[in-house]
Parts: C-alpha cells; structure tokens; sequence
C-alpha cells in the first residue's frame, strides 16, 4: 500500500484512527567546486543558479524518500503535516529536513 502525504492536516474522504508519531528524514548536502565556479558566473550577469536548484531539488526529494520510509517502518497509512526545513551545518553545507505527523486510517 502507497502511503499518502500531505500538507494539511485531515485527507479528504479519509478518517484518521490513530496518531503513531512523528516522522523525519534529512540529508546533508555540500557544494562543490563546479557548481560554486558557475554559480559565481551566474551571479555576475543573473539569472537562476540551476546547479544550486537540481542540488536543492535532489536533496528534498532524497530527505522526503527517507520520511516515507521512516513513516512505512512504524506501520503509518498516512503522513499529514509535511514540512520542510533547511539549516546550514557548516559553511558550504546544509540540513534538509522532512517530517510530518504518521497516522492510520480506517
């Protein structure tokens, strides 16, 4: 069974039977040479880093994957509330993290 994510908190024609817990996945991602030498081209006649968006879009994806395995190792129909969040850890090298509300439905 495919389990369902959202970012609301109900899913519309479904009951919620029982709240397990909060589930998570991150990754931690840095940048490298090529993309910083490009990005700093970028940055002098404009325009969107598109290395820096793949890298970014890379990186949710990844950290998302890793809730939903979080959220299908304790047995969750459903995942409400999903929230992304970033954090810097270092210079050059930043958190991704997914989480949200793992429940079952009827």
């Amino acid at each position: 069974m495919e389990i369902l994510i959202t970012s609301t908190d109900f899913i519309p024609g479904e009951e919620i039977t029982e709240i397990l817990d909060v589930v998570r996945g991150s990754t931690v991602r840095a940048r490298n040479f090529g993309r910083d030498f490009t990005a700093v081209f970028r940055n002098l006649v404009g325009g969107e880093v598109k290395e820096y968006t793949k890298l970014m879009s890379s990186a949710r994806e990844q950290a998302l994957d890793r809730m939903l395995a979080d959220a299908e190792r304790i047995g969750a129909d459903a995942v409400i509330n999903v929230r992304f969040t970033t954090a810097m850890v270092m210079q050059g090298c930043s958190e991704i993290l997914a989480y949200g509300t793992a429940v079952k439905l009827k």
